[in-house]
């Protein structure tokens, strides 16, 4: 089928590519680099430069394109995420979520394009109640000032995207992307951090994450093309959500890297404030419906086969 993706080039748009063409699918994405496009075209992608905050634009190479899906995957994520800043650090995918998403599905209605499928995130959840939580879960509100806008632009996103007349709208939720091109691979900012003993198990590390390998997560994206039931959201997240006093020793081991530290959540507080609550007290978040209704079972079900493949040892 022909896809039409935005976004291509982030982390999860760098292995999806390559994904839809084994595929078999033709396939178009926008990028805002000529040069990255060049190297899209070279790969076999039929790629076009476009702002994303541009509707006409946007409604032009999406119309040429004749999608019968539409791919967002549009971010804006410094490499590095203080979150002591982290209003500051989201604020270019803030934007993107609250005023491109809109202009992605209006051009997706004009080139009458059937499904329109966007990226979310599962862990802006609240952090008390059940352990491990599915995708009705309520959402942190109301959520620590440096994350409002995070949680206000990504619902205005899934809102976007799953009432969106004529297409059958399907969100994404991914968990904590590991792997090539995220912040958690070798070359990574946050590994980096957990090999230089500067991510700290806080309190007694029992707030769990949802992990999910970068590769896992475009192959469920495929999926996603011609599964998932419209109007639906899938928490795309690996098999086994683990605690921080689990998941960091895990991590350092990988790396032949010290243990981490551990701090009091206090000193947390202090040092990063409010969000440190959610590094504490987060739940995990389970994939037993993307599972279903996607066809889809991770190839790194869990962190401890996942690390070691990431991290070569």
């Amino acid at each position: 089928m022909r896809v039409f993706v935005a976004g291509a080039t982030g982390a999860i748009g760098r292995p999806l590519l390559p994904r839809l063409l084994t595929a078999g699918h033709e396939v178009t994405a926008m990028t805002r680099s000529a040069e990255k496009a060049q190297a899209l075209r070279r790969e076999g992608v039929d790629a076009v430069v476009g702002d994303a905050f541009d509707a006409d634009g946007v409604r032009a190479a999406v119309i040429a394109a004749r999608p019968e899906v539409v791919v967002n995957q549009l971010t804006d994520l410094p490499a590095a995420i203080d979150p002591r800043k982290y209003e500051q650090a989201m604020a270019g995918t803030n934007r993107l979520r609250e005023e491109a998403t809109p202009i992605l599905a209006r051009a997706a209605q004009a080139a009458g394009a059937r499904r329109l499928v966007s990226q979310s995130v599962s862990f802006l959840l609240r952090p008390d109640g059940a352990r491990v939580v599915d995708e009705d879960a309520p959402v942190w509100d109301p959520p620590p000032a440096s994350a409002a806008g995070a949680l206000r632009s990504t619902l205005a996103l899934e809102r976007t995207t799953l009432d969106a007349d004529g297409l059958e709208g399907l969100v994404l939720r991914y968990g904590f992307f590991y792997g090539p091109g995220t912040t958690y691979a070798p070359d990574g900012h946050s590994s980096g951090e957990v090999a230089r003993r500067r991510f700290p198990v806080v309190g007694k590390g029992t707030g769990l994450t949802s992990f999910v390998h970068v590769d896992d997560a475009a192959d469920a994206t495929v999926l996603a093309l011609d599964r998932g039931r419209p109007g639906t959201i899938l928490n795309v997240t690996d098999d086994l959500p683990v605690a921080a006093r689990e998941w960091l020793p895990a991590m350092a081991a990988a790396m032949g890297a010290k243990p981490p530290r551990h701090v009091p959540l206090w000193l947390a507080k202090l040092v990063v404030g409010p969000m440190a609550v959610a590094m504490v007290h987060g739940p995990g978040q389970s994939n037993a419906r993307a599972r279903d209704q996607l066809g889809w079972a991770p190839a790194h079900p869990t962190y401890r086969e996942g690390f070691p493949a990431v991290f070569g040892r």
